[in-house]
């Protein structure tokens, strides 16, 4: 079974943060996957390619801080929302008293995951 559409927005959002050009980008797909396309993958093509995407030094979290999970969870609420990086960066400071999502801990992250949930709810996108 082929993985779902927020399953590859991960993936395109995780090689835009890595810097991946888009050689470097099919060349890991063959390599961790077998496939030539993030379209062609399963579940467990997923989780192989993940993880060789966490092992970059760009994802070495905090032992308190915001999981992976955490962070890509907000960030698929924050596109329901149809909040801009502006918008976001706003309500962050506004009401978790942070500038960046990565400098928050574990809990402040589940806080503000319910927070947006709430916002959700209030706008009519449950």
């Amino acid at each position: 079974m082929k993985i779902d559409r927020n399953k590859l927005a991960v993936i395109h959002i995780v090689k835009k943060e890595l810097g991946l050009d888009e050689e470097r980008y099919r060349e890991i797909l063959r390599e961790a996957a077998g496939v030539e396309s993030a379209r062609d993958l399963d579940d467990a093509s997923f989780r192989r390619l993940m993880n060789v995407f966490m092992r970059s030094r760009h994802y070495r979290p905090r032992p308190d801080g915001i999981t992976l999970r955490q962070k890509y969870f907000i960030g698929n609420l924050r596109r329901e929302l149809g909040w801009g990086e502006d918008h976001f960066r706003n309500f962050l400071v506004k009401y978790h008293h942070r500038d960046q999502l990565e400098r928050l801990t574990k809990a402040e992250a589940s806080r503000l995951i319910e927070s947006l949930k709430n916002v959700k709810a209030h706008a009519g996108g449950e």
